[in-house]
């Protein structure tokens, strides 16, 4: 009946404080279990994480017991490994009461989603569990128990929606005394005519979030070898998420809005399903039959296949907006955010930087092709301003100086060369910047020959000597070349077919006719799209690499709780919106009663940061200069927060130290006290990896006739310097050994991967504060917030309104 399969910190607190007590002795406790459980080296504790343990005999609630199985759940310890354990060191107490526990367990299987719909529907919450026979379900609106009706079923149906609806919900699943709560989820209420729940007139303006299926999946007939193709089109804010389901089993290499299934057999027949999800909404296409006959053509080769896979999808995006010479950008970082999002959807490992300089760039540079390999699709996208000469196109960095030259701007095309030496299966650069001529720069380009391919795709946003526009409103803005792509960019289509399409669809805006043109230079021979489902290599270790490499630079910190002397308890959380920006936000927990008004805030940051104090501290997104993230975003948006945004992490050399300094009153007095404490989260997202470090030759010329090979590489790229003494990663190495890479890896995935945890006790069988929107351990977030499709051709919008990427 129970799962052995699941992790110790799976045991609710009650079960572990007995594990414990029972493990607090001398005899036949924590210290024999030790010995057994460091036989396995993945489990193994140090001496002085085991001296730790010992101590907690000096506090008054302290356990040995407690503290040594919280580690042996960080390190994700199975409850059969554990079993196993408390069998050898003969414990009949502790075995008889984990097997009891174990087979008692109760396991959410089916967790209560977040929904918003309008006032007078019907909505439906749903808990389901997995446990012993005769659970009962117990639903709360906060901590009031919600009687009779559907109260007590795992299926809490409101209808009518009203206004008394609203607010967070939660349900606590019985066995005994046994229980287990689900996660929060939140009613919202719509007050909106004409459309349907959950979405909002006009493609969810502003901040609403919805979702709608628009294009359903059709039931077809077919011959084998035929391909199949189905379709499941939305309109959706956060963006939607896809998972195609055949005969209600899930496809696990489909998770794009079109299915394609080339040569299909009679294995194939069935019914399809999509299912469609974002952040707070999720529904089902309606199931399309497929029914499959006989071949009626005997020449059609049952092995034709017109998909090509990709070993792996990486991506590197920049967006340069504040340039210290040049004309400030604004679309820049809707765009990167944008595309970031999308290519997510398309399984592509993203980085997302802004406001880079040269050696920055060119750091980027270097540590996105160590995520290249063979048969891996890499995709550059740029936006900013831009040049072309003879044919050659340059990316300009935020410090250029005013008459910049090629020496001070990052070629393409050198990019580009160096990028098939890594033997990639394709190659795409999406360029959103100027093309014209830089009257400055009268040097011919001599980049070097390129090979010969055929797997190169140009998208540029505008034509030879031509503009590329924004859309200046309000708030967020889009270039008009993302305003376009991002409708098309997850089709699963040949990528110079889909480009094709985004072409057509700019020349039928009016605002850019005559004015802005895509242009499309490509010489790929084979069916490549950016949605070609991943086929891993033959090499997992390279592949481990590449994982562990992109892990590295998204890592962001731990949450955490800190306690101050005055009583204050105040949470400290992390959210990344660029791969180079981070939102640090503060929220106060806990306070004495004595205490009254409090705020903690953040101050004295380590040198390097790039922060706006002046916007720092703030009580909504937007006033610290985020335009991306919303409040809805992060956890719990109704609890009071102050929100920091640190830009710029590249720049960062040391580990990041700030203080917490807590602003309080005490009831009966006036005067404002203050309590500090300092916090050093190390290095995070992309700090890692000291793109200010020079880790190539900084100029690439247009004259230069230096030759791009990895002997001119002045050091090894930063990923390198975990590895062993005297290891170097150069580019055109199949990245790293796999000897190398599996010890490397193995050592640091446990450090990234989120650490299994004991939760706090609770004191009575009802939902605590710590279970609510203000609970102890948010997940990092990334931004998700989507702009409309329609905002880039919207009629009203005047060429007035739109700025120029200036090329000099």
């Amino acid at each position: 009946m129970g799962d052995w399969s699941l992790s110790l910190g799976s045991l609710c607190e009650g079960a572990v404080g007995r594990l414990a007590g029972m493990l607090d002795n001398s005899t036949c406790g924590w210290r024999q279990l030790a010995q057994v459980v460091n036989e396995q080296p993945r489990l193994r504790c140090s001496d002085s994480e085991l001296t730790s343990c010992s101590l907690e005999v000096l506090s008054p609630t302290g356990s040995p017991g407690r503290h040594f199985l919280a580690k042996l759940a960080d390190r994700t310890c199975t409850l059969a490994f554990l079993l196993q354990c408390l069998k050898k060191i003969d414990h009949q107490d502790a075995v008889q009461y984990l097997t009891a526990t174990v087979m008692e367990q109760i396991r959410i299987t089916q967790q209560p989603q977040s929904l918003q719909a309008l006032e007078g529907s019907r909505m439906v919450l749903t808990c389901r569990a997995s446990g012993p026979t005769g659970l009962t379900y117990q639903w709360f609106r906060g901590k009031k128990e919600i009687l009779g009706g559907t109260g007590n079923a795992p299926e809490l149906v409101l209808c009518p929606l009203a206004p008394i609806h609203q607010g967070h919900y939660i349900c606590r699943v019985n066995y005994g005394d046994n229980y287990t709560f689900s996660i929060w989820a939140h009613v919202r209420l719509v007050r909106s005519a004409g459309t349907s729940p959950g979405c909002s007139s006009s493609l969810f303006p502003g901040s609403a979030s919805g979702l709608r299926i628009l294009l359903q999946p059709q039931s077809q007939m077919l011959s084998e070898g035929d391909t199949l193709f189905l379709e499941c089109h939305t309109e959706a804010n956060p963006p939607a998420q896809y998972h195609w389901y055949h005969n209600m089993d899930p496809m696990s290499q489909h998770k794009t809005r079109s299915l394609r299934i080339p040569c299909v057999t009679t294995a194939h027949r069935g019914q399809y399903s999509c299912k469609v999800f974002n952040l707070y909404h999720e529904t089902w296409s309606d199931p399309a039959q497929v029914h499959i006959g006989p071949s009626s053509d005997s020449s059609v080769p049952l092995t034709e296949v017109d998909h090509y896979p990709a070993t792996d999808k990486v991506a590197l995006l920049i967006g340069n907006m504040n340039y210290k010479c040049h004309n400030q950008l604004c679309a820049p970082m809707a765009d990167v955010h944008e595309l970031a999002n999308l290519l997510g959807q398309l399984d592509f490992k993203v980085v997302s930087l802004l406001d880079l300089n040269l050696q920055e760039m060119h750091s980027a540079v270097t540590e996105f092709l160590l995520l290249l390999d063979k048969g891996v699709y890499g995709l550059l996208y740029f936006a900013g301003h831009g040049y072309e000469n003879y044919g050659n196109s340059f990316m300009v960095p935020i410090d250029a100086p005013a008459s910049y030259t090629s020496e001070h701007c990052l070629c393409v095309q050198s990019v580009l060369q160096r990028m098939q030496e890594r033997e990639t299966g394709l190659n795409v650069f999406l360029l959103d910047m100027c093309r014209k001529r830089n009257l400055n720069d009268e040097v011919i380009p001599q980049p070097g020959p390129l090979k010969v391919t055929a797997n190169i795709v140009f998208g540029y946003a505008t034509c030879v000597d031509a503009e590329a526009y924004e859309v200046k409103r309000d708030g967020l803005s889009n270039g008009i070349f993302i305003s376009f792509l991002k409708r098309r960019v997850c089709e699963d289509e040949k990528v110079t077919v889909m480009l094709d399409r985004v072409a057509e669809d700019m020349g039928q805006c009016e605002i850019t006719k005559g004015r802005q043109a895509l242009e499309l230079r490509s010489n790929l021979s084979e069916r490549r799209a950016l949605s070609d489902q991943i086929q891993s290599s033959g090499c997992p270790a390279a592949t481990s690499a590449r994982n562990l490499q992109w892990a590295i630079a998204h890592d962001l910190p731990e949450s955490r709780n800190l306690q101050f002397d005055c009583g204050v308890k105040v949470q400290l959380g992390f959210a990344a919106e660029f791969s180079n920006i981070m939102i640090i936000y503060t929220r106060i927990l806990e306070k004495p009663r004595d205490v009254g008004s409090c705020s903690a805030q953040l101050t004295d940051f380590s040198q390097g940061v790039d922060i706006d104090l002046k916007k720092s501290n703030q009580e909504n997104l937007v006033e610290v200069g985020s335009l991306l993230l919303t409040m809805d975003s992060l956890p719990s948006p109704e609890v009071p927060s102050l929100y920091s945004r640190l830009c710029s992490l590249q720049r960062l050399k040391a580990e990041l130290t700030f203080t917490v300094c807590l602003h309080f009153r005490y009831s009966n007095l006036n005067e404002e006290v203050q309590e500090r404490q300092t916090v050093t989260v190390g290095k995070p997202l992309v700090s890692k990896l000291n793109l200010h470090q020079c880790l190539m030759p900084c100029s690439f010329s247009a004259s230069s006739s230096l030759d791009l090979q990895p002997s001119s590489l002045a050091e090894p790229s930063s990923f390198a310097e975990g590895f062993e003494p005297g290891f170097i990663a150069s580019e055109t190495s199949s990245v790293i050994s796999a000897s190398t890479t599996c010890s490397y890896y193995l050592q640091n995935a446990r450090e990234l991967a989120p650490a299994a945890s004991v939760t706090p006790a609770r004191s009575v069988n009802v939902p605590e504060e710590n279970d609510g929107p203000d609970c102890d351990a948010p997940q990092p977030l990334m931004a998700s917030r989507s702009l409309p499709h329609s905002q880039g051709d919207d009629g009203s919008c005047k060429l007035s309104s739109m700025y120029t990427f200036h090329s000099c």
